[in-house]
């Protein structure tokens, strides 16, 4: 039986991917012969902060050492980038028919490694706060969140199903025991294969609602 449903926020919620990925390309335009792997890392681990994968580039692919000061800078160039075009940014195609339906029946939650703040800020003037009991981001790690949620809420981990689109939310979702459903959009690559526990690969939200219909969100039809 389901109970609690916790959603990650770029790639499940709304189509930010690309955005994302723009910003880093341009943040990183200072190292054209790196720049390809840096990408590649960007977007293999798409569930990880923007703070680990700056000390993860600067250590591992440009082999450098790197300043708070640099971190910081690195930071606030890159929110300067996205955020504005966060506020508008589509949603993913059945996300606002399964929040109104779904939000009704059972908790919400958002785990995000957006910044809790940031991701706090987007979400109220998106007006999405209503859809959820909390919003949680980074510092805190997906899975420190996830037993956070299962604690507040009662839930056993077999109650509880996190949606995401990254490796990394796969394994926040391995490591608490909770069920995982992996969002791929159409002609991305499948990033989740050979990993146990993946309940569905849904394309959409519809397809995420249609399966989740015989449990607890509502047949309510497709808008067009």
């Amino acid at each position: 039986m389901l109970t609690t449903l916790i959603l990650d926020f770029d790639g499940v919620v709304v189509e930010s991917l690309p955005l994302k990925s723009a910003a880093f390309k341009k943040i990183f335009s200072f190292t054209p012969e790196h720049l390809d792997e840096i990408i590649a890392f960007h977007l293999e681990n798409g569930g990880m902060s923007r703070y680990d994968k700056f000390r993860h580039i600067y250590a591992n692919i440009l082999h450098e050492p790197l300043t708070p000061e640099q971190e910081e800078r690195l930071a606030g160039e890159y929110v300067g980038l996205i955020f504005e075009s966060m506020l508008t940014v589509p949603y993913v195609e059945g996300a606002r028919e399964l929040l109104e339906d779904c939000s009704r029946l059972l908790p919400l939650y958002i785990v995000s490694a957006t910044p809790e703040g940031e991701m706090l800020e987007i979400a109220r003037r998106r007006d999405l706060t209503k859809y959820f009991v909390r919003i949680y981001g980074s510092p805190k790690t997906k899975a420190e969140c996830i037993r956070e949620i299962l604690e507040e809420t009662g839930a056993s981990p077999d109650e509880g199903l996190f949606v995401g689109d990254a490796p990394n939310d796969w394994q926040a979702a391995y490591e608490t025991g909770v069920r995982f459903v992996a969002r791929i959009p159409p002609g991305d690559p499948d990033r989740f294969a050979g990993r146990p526990g993946v309940e569905r690969i849904v394309a959409n939200l519809h397809d995420l609602r249609e399966y989740l219909r015989g449990s607890v969100c509502s047949s309510r039809s497709r808008t067009p």
